[in-house]
């Protein structure tokens, strides 16, 4: 069994390369089964879709990297040869280790952060509904979840670690001088917004308002923090009264352009805007960096806030590198084992047929009457002939070589002593 992953990330491609390949979570489901339908076999599938990554894993009986390089490239009308350039693939052992890596928060742009282990829950959630996920994925993703479990609770791997949220919150400050006089948007209402909230609450602006898709959802993360909520189609015209702006939806296009920026700007008389864009595509216009009363920042921009007390981590990352190396080994002797089975089930299934037979001549001749120590006899002899049939045979058949290489296994197998 192979096991293989091919990905971007915030290392190997720009931002808006990587929001050419943002899966939405309602959209795994067919995108797995297109991925799995152009491959060899149907192999196990899974999609991991994040701000920060797009990676494909697969278990199959071959390798099929190419193929799948070729599929990612054509979900988003790329060439292969374009793409390539800005992905990684791995395979097997290194496979499994990057996704317990991930899972352990190793692999992220903010070292040991707990967002991931989440959203790679939700993906395998998703190709499991989806009819995609088999025993091998199915194995090295559970193995992951209980890797990340015991990085966090045996190393101190996020206790130096600076969020994205707690990022926004530095540089807001920065540009304010009291962020109890400013007053915050939020557009969006999943996670990362939840999490933005719950740091710029802790500040206690002067305002704090949610702008969601539907109502619903902005109106109970808004009634957490005392902040009230409005429509997306009522921000172009309510804008210009907030000095900060952190946007995070999954639309596909950008959701604030640049024409509602500058006429907030003048609205606000071009007192500065401080805005943050966690969206992967961008929720609004690159253009927008460039006006001269607004600070717009991506999550690539904020990657030198978030790298913080790097030396302080080392030793946590050591160790939680050595637990990941413990687990890719247990899982990678799981897959070794799994390619005995077919073998373990032929070899049951062949003395099961033996047993069966034999235990059929011997109802036949205690039903004629014969003595049940000679129908024992024969039944143990019996048997003992089907097993060894096969071994003498090879030992008096073919040429010196091959009766050599017979003893050895027959020694092996038959004659070692028991310890």
């Amino acid at each position: 069994m192979a096991v293989w992953t091919l990905g971007i990330n915030h290392t190997t491609a720009p931002l808006d390369l990587r929001g050419r390949f943002a899966f939405a979570m309602d959209q795994i489901a067919p995108h797995l089964h297109g991925l799995r339908q152009t491959l060899n076999r149907m192999p196990e599938a899974a999609i991991v879709s994040t701000c920060n990554r797009t990676e494909i894993y697969c278990a199959g009986e071959q390798s099929e990297l190419e193929p799948t390089l070729g599929w990612l490239a054509n979900s988003a009308g790329i060439s292969p040869d374009v793409l390539r350039s800005h992905t990684y693939s791995l395979q097997d052992g290194l496979a499994a280790r990057h996704a317990f890596r991930v899972a352990s928060g190793l692999d992220s742009m903010v070292l040991g952060e707990p967002q991931i282990l989440g959203q790679l829950k939700d993906a395998v959630r998703a190709a499991d509904a989806a009819g995609a996920l088999g025993t091998t994925l199915s194995q090295m993703f559970q193995r992951s979840f209980a890797v990340a479990k015991e990085v966090r609770t045996s190393t101190e791997i996020g206790a130096h670690s600076i969020s994205m949220a707690a990022a926004a919150v530095r540089l807001a400050g920065n540009l304010f001088e009291d962020l109890g006089k400013v007053k915050v948007l939020f557009v969006g209402a999943g996670e990362m917004i939840e999490l933005c909230a719950t740091h710029f609450a802790a500040k206690s602006p002067k305002a704090l308002a949610i702008a969601n898709r539907t109502l619903e959802r902005g109106e109970k993360l808004a009634s957490r923090f005392g902040g009230e909520v409005m429509r997306l189609a009522d921000l172009p015209d309510r804008l210009h009264e907030f000095d900060v702006v952190i946007s995070c939806t999954a639309s596909t296009l950008p959701i604030i352009g640049l024409g509602a920026v500058e006429r907030a700007l003048k609205k606000r008389r071009h007192r500065p805007m401080f805005m943050v864009d966690l969206a992967v595509p961008r929720d609004i216009e690159v253009e927008v960096k460039a006006l001269q009363d607004v600070y717009l920042y991506t999550v690539d921009d904020l990657a030198g806030v978030v790298q913080t007390a790097q030396a302080n981590r080392q030793a946590a990352v050591a160790q939680a590198e050595a637990i990941v190396d413990a687990g890719v080994q247990s899982f990678m002797h799981w897959v070794d084992q799994r390619g005995s089975v077919p073998l373990i089930q032929q070899l049951n299934a062949q003395a099961d047929a033996w047993r069966a037979a034999e235990l059929a001549r011997a109802r036949k001749l205690l039903a004629k009457g014969e003595e049940i120590d000679t129908v024992l006899e024969a039944l143990s002899k019996g048997l003992t002939q089907k097993m060894l049939h096969g071994a003498m045979a090879e030992l008096h058949a073919g040429d010196g070589a091959a009766r050599e290489r017979a003893s050895n296994a027959i020694q092996h197998f038959f004659l070692r002593k028991e310890r």
